[in-house]
């Protein structure tokens, strides 16, 4: 019988050069599905690690984000810190960065050089408008990619100004398109035996995400789609939004006529059944006001949770609006494995998210904290490397690691 881990990245190795969320979330993902990921960071840690200037608890999403993973620290600048990232790529599976356009390039250890070291390497790139093109050393974050995208030109209310999402929505989401293309290469390099440079720009991963948006852009030549608050993106869908109630708000969505009739039944508005301003969700949207306003009148009776009762029953999709402590502390979610309480040396108890890639018959993945800065030096560059104790030391005193 295989000693292999029943895990469907078991043996994998990936050097993690990622840094904030893009990068960091691809590699947890790889981490939760068995991939061994060593987190290689600069002498004075990543820039998620240096927002404890502003509090500890300002280090939580780093803490979040590197669970299950090595960390050593590198300094790139140093020939001998390239060297050292050359060795360990000669044994790896998959490097990941997600620094600007040509970093790596300027160091010497870009894909080109890479991967004449290990033909079967995958390298992943992270960037926020690509590796070519126009806009290409454009700088970009979260934020600016949201306004850059389009993102932010639809967030908001119709008479207020554009708003950013909430969540980092742009760095997570082409996180999670990172991770896809790199465990889409090795599947060919099953097939190939050779590794691949693949690269996601976070502008082009959450553009698709605008469908309804664009779809009212497309019914409407010349004409700027507006921001439309909580209804639907393309004035498509009624009802479509968030209404209040005694104590908070809950959100209500009818997608199918039987969810109509429904929430009919739920309001006690059986009146309402055969109304001709209501007799299909194109009549809705026509009248979308008075649909809102009758929805609201009824929600406003009732405290959110009632309401979420009552239309829960009559199987109308809706939700309370809850906050973060309530999501955070979501019996649903712990049950599941989704989130879990772990003592962080750091951080202290601290709820931190698991993968929801959910592999049925995997073995358990134990989490485990995020690294200190440089906790496994020794393990990584002595054990792995093989370097012996006083290389290892000379290293550090020269400031190499």
């Amino acid at each position: 019988m295989s000693d292999r881990p029943n895990l469907p990245l078991a043996g994998v190795t990936v050097v993690d050069l990622g840094q904030v969320y893009q990068g960091p979330y691809a590699t947890l993902l790889m981490a939760k599905a068995g991939a061994e990921v060593i987190k290689v960071e600069p002498l004075t840690g990543e820039a998620a690690r240096l927002r404890a200037k502003v509090g500890k608890s300002a280090t939580l999403p780093f803490g979040m984000l590197n669970s299950n993973k090595r960390g050593i620290t590198l300094n790139l600048k140093d020939p001998r810190g390239q060297d050292l990232l050359k060795r360990m790529v000669a044994k790896a599976d998959v490097l990941l960065e997600n620094f600007a356009p040509g970093v790596m390039d300027r160091l010497g250890v870009g894909w080109s050089a890479l991967s004449e070291i290990n033909p079967r390497l995958i390298y992943a790139s992270g960037t926020g408008y690509g590796l070519d093109g126009p806009d290409r050393d454009n700088l970009a974050m979260d934020l600016t990619v949201q306004a850059a995208s389009g993102v932010m030109s639809i967030t908001g209310f119709p008479d207020g100004p554009p708003v950013k999402a909430g969540p980092a929505v742009v760095d997570f989401m082409s996180g999670v398109h990172l991770y896809a293309a790199v465990v889409t290469a090795l599947y060919e390099r099953t097939i190939t035996g050779r590794g691949r440079l693949v690269e996601v720009a976070m502008q082009e991963a959450i553009y698709p995400s605008l469908a309804s948006n664009l779809s009212f852009l497309h019914n409407s030549p010349g004409g700027v789609p507006p921001r439309t608050g909580n209804r639907h993106g393309g004035l498509a869908i009624a009802p479509y939004n968030v209404y209040a109630a005694q104590d908070g708000y809950i959100a209500i969505i009818t997608v199918v006529e039987t969810h109509w009739t429904n929430l009919l039944e739920a309001m006690g508005r059986h009146d309402l059944k055969g109304d001709p301003r209501f007799a299909s969700n194109a009549k809705r949207v026509e009248h979308m006001q008075e649909v809102d306003a009758l929805i609201e009148a009824w929600t406003r009776t009732l405290p959110k949770y009632e309401a979420f009762a009552i239309t829960r029953r009559h199987r109308v999709p809706s939700a309370p609006v809850r906050d973060l402590g309530e999501v955070m502390n979501d019996p649903h979610m712990h049950a599941r494995g989704m989130l879990e309480r772990i003592d962080h040396p750091d951080l202290g108890n601290v709820v931190v998210p698991n993968s929801p890639l959910r592999f049925h018959g995997a073995d358990r993945v134990e989490t485990t904290p995020s690294p200190r800065i440089g906790q496994h030096n020794d393990e990584v560059y002595g054990h792995w490397l093989g370097l012996a104790p006083v290389e290892i030391e000379t290293l550090r005193r020269d400031g190499v690691i």
